[in-house]
């Protein structure tokens, strides 16, 4: 018995001398939520890519990259583990993200990868930046295409001719604010629920502004609130939107229209079926472009009480409510 202690009290006290000799496990370094990318080798990084990589996967707080004034050719993604990443030019028109796929390229890109900027993270921003795609007039280049819900973009320009701004699929939710948007042909087109406060929408020729897809189970497809819709002189008939799917779903409240909106205002993309699944409307156009009468008979004038309807609280409803003015 007393054998059988004795070898107990060892074995405690090597156990104790082991714990003494074996050290602590080391804290996790902070979470580093601030970068700073600059060209001349002053910040963190010269790229922005080499910072969104850098940034912590799944971060739940954000991440926030300053981006000094400068030409970044990149092809930029900020992939779906990137959440929470923010993106902050020191000016919009002197920080510029640039590139020049297009459809038909030698490279082979089509719409879906002509991106010069894609955004797959949730819960990305971006202030004070323009995105380019460089390409010219020469079929689909787009410069921003946004899958990830709740992005939101400020005092930002995107840039391009055919297809500029790509807010892509159904369970996104994006708010524009401030922002300049210039191109040509369906240069707003998607299925994402998005919103475009006080924003420049800027036609560059005879064409179309918007190619909604919205699905038959949104609500809202692109809503804008406040805008300016302005034009090129080479601009003098263009339409409000065709609908690229079926259901597509644009309105137009409090917006000053120029001269180059067409009368009609709204297109059915030569199949007349569409006139029937398509919500197109507006409420108080102001302007020369602004035209209720003249507009196409399955258009929509709405009242005082379905525009009080389209509040960021009721667009970005749904299971998890999101307001991004409260951001």
């Amino acid at each position: 018995m007393k054998t059988h202690s004795l070898f107990l009290a060892l074995l405690l006290v090597g156990a104790k001398a082991h714990a003494q000799q074996t050290p602590a496990p080391a804290a996790p370094a902070p979470q580093v939520t601030q970068m700073t990318v600059a060209q001349d080798g002053t910040g963190t990084y010269r790229t922005i890519q080499e910072a969104v990589n850098a940034s912590r996967d799944l971060s739940q707080v954000t991440v926030t990259i300053s981006i000094k004034n400068g030409i970044y050719r990149e092809k930029l993604v900020v992939p779906s583990h990137k959440t929470h990443v923010k993106l902050v030019g020191e000016s919009a028109a002197g920080t510029v993200i640039t590139f020049a796929d297009h459809t038909g390229d030698a490279a082979g890109h089509n719409t879906y990868s002509s991106h010069t900027v894609l955004v797959q993270a949730n819960d990305f921003t971006a202030e004070n930046i323009s995105f380019e795609n460089a390409a010219g007039p020469v079929g689909q280049a787009v410069a921003l295409h946004v899958e990830g819900d709740r992005a939101i973009f400020r005092n930002c320009r995107m840039l391009g001719n055919q297809d500029t701004l790509f807010p892509a699929v159904e369970n996104s939710r994006q708010y524009y604010v401030n922002c300049y948007i210039a191109g040509t042909t369906d240069f707003i087109f998607g299925t994402a629920t998005a919103v475009f406060e006080g924003c420049t929408i800027h036609s560059k020729r005879n064409s179309y502004i918007t190619a909604a897809a919205t699905t038959a189970r949104q609500l809202y497809g692109f809503v804008f609130l406040n805008c300016k819709l302005t034009a090129d002189t080479a601009a003098r008939k263009v339409y409000l939107g065709r609908p690229w799917r079926p259901n597509a779903k644009t309105v137009f409240l409090n917006t000053e229209m120029g001269a180059h909106i067409a009368p009609a205002g709204w297109d059915n993309w030569r199949n007349p079926a569409n006139e029937k699944t398509a919500f197109y409307a507006e409420y108080r156009s102001t302007g020369p472009g602004a035209s209720p009468k003249g507009r196409v008979a399955w258009a929509r004038q709405l009242s005082a009480k379905e525009a009080k309807r389209y509040t960021l609280k009721a667009i970005f409803g749904g299971a998890q409510p999101w307001e991004p003015s409260q951001q």
